[in-house]
């Protein structure tokens, strides 16, 4: 905590110091509420008062209910006045003419900075989540019984009119049994690890229907013949979602749903498909990248600068997609719907409410949560645009748009002057726009962890990590040279000094390149050289490299001939051990030795 409180201090520093004002008397508030409050004051208030002053910059007032907690001196808040003075005015708390745009990146990267630590929250607001997700679902269930008839109607012609090209190639391709699965690195609700995936022997009957599992699960039909029994178990026995908490911030956890081994290796085969076909598609592959957030960054800087573009966000946007709308979406195509719900967990079970039947498509941790969900949001937010058109939308309404209209996840990015429409289409079909994180009124847009402020980036650095104390703490380490690099390039040059003495206690930190194997400092000075290579007469240096072995995982036979076979590319596996480690690292630790700088 001290050093936390450190490096804390030496940003306010120096930031008040590039902005010309003093920062003691902050410095004070933040130390006398932290010996009161605890981490949760860096954690949990000082972003709160973060959300206030974004919305007091959307809106060009601060209200007279933001930054409850701090005394004020007229509508500002005494704590950081040095700073919110050269962006608003404290006498009537309206935005001045040519806002400091250093002090708006300022008070975000000062009350930002330790917002989105990975520490685990506390049993009660774990719990809190939980139950949450249980409220989710009952809300997804009411709005599936309380949904228009039209309105499904109008959701299922607008879909046919963005996707209809996309799903028709994916029908097919699943009708041909061109599809091919695939086994991920991470945890299964059936235990399932590493290569012992390959080996599975539990199949479900409705995915026998699509994906029959003599020519999924085996190499050929002679080993099928040779293998062992397959397990293929009814509807009312198949393994329920295993509903987890990962970190997320200190206020609240991140809740994913781990799936059963058949399912992913499936979902695998389903993702795959869909988004080829999306990225080759004339016009969807237009409205979003499932590989690169650049385009909606890029969008939002747009935003604001000219005010055209609004960046919406919405709550718990994957848990409120129902199951019910993605068969109405995609009815038409029998084994694009097929494979669908035969891919889809109907159960979940949740720590401390046991398991209930799913109403939602997907939680978090299925492989076809993310593209099922910009999928449908993509089609709400044309079916927004049409209502405010009041006329139906053709292909040639859908090519204007491009460049106007983008969706990652559930950050979403539509014309301003759709923004009402579009937020009254997402509210019928029931989703929640958190108006906290959603901006079209003022300047400030933000989207897929960019922030901009009048065509200027304002995005901060975090802290995502403790800081590490000993070379044990591998993966603080780690962490720790990076929020280092990143403060040097955001010119944060005296907190990165201080990253560098705390961490230079601990490991070698020479200057390296980002592309060295090596754990070191990058520099616009370029990289150190301690000695040569006598062999390859290239420049060394002493660092930390990060060790993450891989844990045993033995496979022969039939399974590892499948796993060749599943192999995409020609080229050979990257670890020529694959068939004797598999999964993820389940330690790490530092080791010092000589690497390339470059």
């Amino acid at each position: 905590m001290k050093s936390h409180m450190l490096l804390l201090h030496t940003v306010i520093q120096e930031l008040g110091d590039r902005c010309g004002t003093s920062t003691s008397r902050d410095w004070k508030t933040i130390t006398a509420r932290v010996e009161h409050e605890g981490l949760s004051y860096l954690t949990i208030a000082l972003p709160q008062f973060c959300s206030d002053f974004q919305k007091s910059l959307e809106e060009s007032k601060v209200a007279p209910s933001s930054f409850a907690g701090y005394a004020k001196k007229g509508y500002l808040p005494k704590f950081l006045s040095g700073f919110t003075e050269r962006v608003f005015n404290t006498s009537n708390g309206c935005l001045v003419d040519g806002p400091d745009i250093e002090a708006i990146y300022a008070v975000r990267q000062i009350t930002l900075l330790f917002g989105k630590i990975n520490l685990p929250c506390s049993n009660a607001r774990v719990s809190a989540a939980l139950s949450k997700y249980i409220d989710c679902e009952h809300a997804v269930k009411l709005q599936d019984m309380n949904l228009e008839y039209s309105d499904l109607e109008d959701f299922k012609q607008m879909s046919w009119l963005i996707w209809g090209n996309v799903f028709s190639k994916v029908d097919k391709s699943i009708h041909d049994g061109d599809l091919i699965p695939k086994h991920g690195p991470g945890a299964t609700a059936d235990r399932l690890r590493g290569n012992a995936k390959y080996n599975q022997t539990r199949w479900t009957k409705r995915l026998e229907e699509v994906f029959p599992h003599g020519e999924y699960l085996f190499p050929s039909w002679s080993h099928f013949l040779d293998s062992p029994d397959i397990d293929c178990v009814e509807p009312g026995e198949e393994l329920p979602v295993r509903v987890i908490t990962v970190p997320k911030t200190l206020k609240t956890p991140r809740i994913i749903a781990i799936e059963p081994t058949c399912m992913q290796y499936t979902q695998q085969a389903v993702l795959e498909c869909l988004v080829s076909f999306i990225q080759s598609d004339s016009i969807a592959r237009h409205f979003v990248d499932f590989n690169a957030q650049e385009p909606n960054q890029l969008m939002a800087k747009q935003g604001s600068k000219d005010g055209s573009l609004a960046t919406l966000d919405l709550s718990e946007a994957s848990d409120r997609v129902s199951n019910q709308l993605v068969r109405n979406m995609s009815g038409p195509w029998y084994w694009l719907t097929s494979a669908l719900d035969a891919t889809r967990t109907r159960k979940a079970d949740v720590p401390g409410h046991g398991i209930i039947r799913l109403a939602k498509y997907a939680s978090m941790g299925s492989a076809l949560c993310f593209p099922i969900e910009v999928i449908v949001f993509i089609t709400i937010i044309f079916l927004g645009i049409q209502k405010e058109l009041r006329r139906p939308l053709t292909k040639r309404d859908l090519y204007d748009h491009i460049g106007k209209v983008r969706v990652f996840g559930d950050d979403i990015i539509v014309p301003k002057e759709y923004v009402s429409s579009v937020i009254t289409a997402l509210q019928t079909f029931g989703f929640v726009v958190n108006s906290d994180k959603s901006f079209w009124t003022g300047k400030f847009r933000e989207s897929c962890g960019k922030e901009y402020y009048d065509d200027v980036d304002v995005s901060i650095v975090r802290v995502r990590e403790m800081l590490p104390s000993r070379r044990k703490h591998a993966s603080e380490i780690v962490s720790a040279v990076s929020l280092r690099n990143q403060m040097y390039n955001s010119g944060l040059w005296r907190s990165a000094a201080m990253l560098d003495d705390h961490l230079g206690a601990i490991i070698p930190l020479p200057n390296v390149l980002p592309t060295s194997p090596g754990l070191g400092r990058h520099s616009f000075l370029g990289y150190s050289e301690e000695r040569i290579c006598p062999n390859l007469q290239k420049p060394l240096v002493k660092a930390a490299v990060l060790h993450s072995p891989l844990p045993p995982s033995h496979l022969e036979g039939y399974g590892a001939l499948l796993k060749v076979f599943l192999k995409r590319g020609t080229d050979p596996f990257q670890d020529e051990k694959h068939l004797e480690r598999a999964g993820r690292p389940i330690a790490s630790n530092i080791r010092i030795r000589w690497v390339s700088p470059t």
